[in-house]
Formats: C-alpha cells, sequence, structure tokens
C-alpha cells in the first residue's frame, strides 16, 4: 500500500489534523496552496497527456503527483532536500501515475537537463529561495521546449512598508529574497520569456496562515509536548506576521505565467539596451549562454536571518 503524506511524520494525526484544517484538502503542499488554487494553477499550463512536466523545489511531492494524476502527464520533481527527495519517491510508490521522478538538485546551479526537454513548469512559493533569480530563469529558458509555459508564485513581493524586525520574522531561516513589484517582470523577460499574466493570490497567503495559526493554537498542548515552547511560540509568530502582512497587503504574494516563445524574443530593453548580446551581459552570460558573473542578480537583496523557526511539517520548510 502507498503511503500517505501524514505517514511520512511522527505524531501523523496530530499533523494531518492541523494540515486539514489549515489547507482543507491536504494534498502534501507547501506554504500557502489550497487545491483549489493549484487546479486553477495546473489548467493554465494547457497540458496534454503524456507531456513532460519539471517541478522546481517539489519538497515531499504531493503536489507534483497530484500534477501527474491529474493530467496524466510524466512529472519530474526537483528539490535540493534530499529528505523531501526521500519521501516523495517513498509517496510516489504504487500511485497511478504515467511516470514520476524526483532527484535531489540545488536549483540555484545549472540544472542536470538537456536542452528543451520539458513541456511546462512549475515553481510554488519557492521563488524567494533561490538569491541568483536571473541565473535560475536562465536554466528554465534552456530546459523547457519553444512554447511551453512556465508557471510560479512569489510569496515575497514587497508592496508596502514593512520593518527590519517583520522582514527577520518573515523569512525565517536561510537565505530569502525579498522583491518589489515589477522586478519578476523584467528578469522573466531579460531570460527570453514571454509574459502572459500574472494574479495576485496574496488571499491565499493570508487564509491559510490564519487557519493554520488557529489550528495550532486549538492543539496547543499537544504541541507543546512535541515542539517545546520555543519552537511553538516562533511558529506561531512566523504564522501571525505571515498573516498580518498579507491582510493588510503590505507583503503580496503573486502567481505569474509566462511562455518561451517559438521563435525569437528579445524581451524588455534594461536602459538602451534591447539586443540579445546587452541581454545576454545583463544576465551575467556571455555568447554561448555561459555565466560569466551575474550582475543583477546581485542587486537583489538576499535578506538571511539565523532565527531558527517556522518549519512547515511536510519538508521542514515554510516559504
Amino acid at each position: 500500500m502507498a503511503a500517505t503524506h501524514a505517514d511520512l511524520f511522527g505524531d501523523a494525526q496530530l499533523l494531518a489534523e492541523i494540515r486539514r484544517e489549515a489547507f482543507g484538502d491536504d494534498i502534501g503542499q507547501n506554504s500557502w496552496l489550497t487545491l483549489d488554487e493549484y487546479d486553477r494553477f495546473i489548467a493554465w499550463l494547457n497540458l496534454r497527456p503524456g507531456q513532460q512536466v519539471l517541478e522546481v523545489a517539489c519538497g515531499s511531492g504531493g503536489p507534483t503527483l497530484y500534477l501527474g494524476d491529474q493530467t496524466d502527464c510524466n512529472v519530474v520533481g526537483i528539490d535540493a532536500d534530499e529528505h523531501a527527495v526521500a519521501m516523495a519517491c517513498r509517496l510516489a510508490d504504487g500511485r497511478r501515475v504515467g511516470s514520476a521522478n524526483f532527484r535531489a538538485v540545488d536549483a540555484n546551479a545549472p540544472l542536470p537537463f538537456d536542452n528543451g526537454s520539458f513541456d511546462a513548469l512549475v515553481c510554488i512559493d519557492s521563488l524567494n529561495r533561490f538569491p541568483q533569480r536571473l541565473s535560475m530563469l536562465w536554466e528554465w529558458h534552456r530546459v523547457v521546449k519553444p512554447g511551453a509555459r512556465v508557471m510560479f508564485t512569489d510569496p515575497a513581493v514587497i508592496t508596502g512598508p514593512v520593518s527590519g524586525e517583520q522582514l527577520a520574522q518573515r523569512s525565517g531561516v536561510g537565505s530569502f529574497v525579498f522583491v518589489p513589484q515589477g522586478t519578476n517582470e523584467q528578469l522573466l523577460e531579460l531570460a527570453g520569456f514571454r509574459p502572459l499574466s500574472q494574479q495576485d493570490v496574496t488571499g491565499n497567503a493570508a487564509l491559510v496562515s490564519g487557519r493554520w495559526h488557529r489550528a495550532r493554537e486549538r492543539h496547543r498542548s499537544e504541541l507543546l509536548d512535541v515542539e517545546g515552547r520555543e519552537r511553538f511560540e516562533g511558529r506561531q509568530a512566523f504564522l501571525a506576521v505571515v498573516h498580518r502582512l498579507a491582510s493588510e497587503r503590505r507583503l503580496s504574494r503573486v502567481a505569474y505565467l509566462a511562455e518561451k516563445p517559438a521563435a525569437s524574443y528579445t524581451g524588455v530593453s534594461c536602459g538602451n539596451a534591447a539586443s540579445t548580446s546587452d541581454r545576454l551581459a545583463y544576465a551575467g552570460r556571455n555568447s554561448a549562454g555561459q555565466r560569466t558573473g551575474r550582475p543583477l542578480d546581485s542587486s537583489m537583496h538576499a535578506y538571511s536571518t539565523s532565527a531558527r523557526q517556522s518549519v512547515v511539517p511536510s519538508t521542514g520548510r515554510i516559504n
């Protein structure tokens, strides 16, 4: 019998109950994704049975497998967390998916796939974990086919005043990139994609974080036994600041849909630069597409904190 998401963790019954209260339908998702929202995102990709789909930062693989089930596509999930990938492989065992493959891959590095390998690419609520964003988008552009669609969400778009203390609470552990409005659109075009649409989906971050916080409060005594007071209160503080910043639209979550054009696409200009060579220079690449630096990436501010708090049960990470 195939493992379920909750079976892979200690205190499975408690975890499953809290996740049901937070997410409604639990497909093993991370952070702020709900099933109805994911169904909408999948529809944006215009997939056909048998196509190849890559999910970047797949975590423990639940949404990747769900996408494969719903579309009859062959899915590949990558994540830097080897423990999460091992759990994804366990979840995939016995599932009725045409093809599901999970690999431990650092998406900040060149991807181990041939040019034009995929018909679509998905990355949910993890873009903020990649400090070299433009270089990564170049890799996405390389591994998808002409005409392929790329869909991702960024839960860390600054749209209002946010204090340093709130940034520290929101970022949790490790490298975390906050960007102003318009940055992702510019980087997509610099990487050679044609932006198709964007949608403010901050409401889901406010909804899920609020539900999650309340569910944990209802199970306070049990969680204190499992987590200890310091860890419990840290997670609650994290969820509270996510809920407040999202509810007040000071830190927004945005969904983006873009396409790799079948023909040459120059995108937007940076200053007076619109040529391919100029775009390569801005992207930190030479004419062969090899990395020579990352000037625009380096201009983005990666905010890091060593505060150990706010981990998601599925992969040890909340975005």
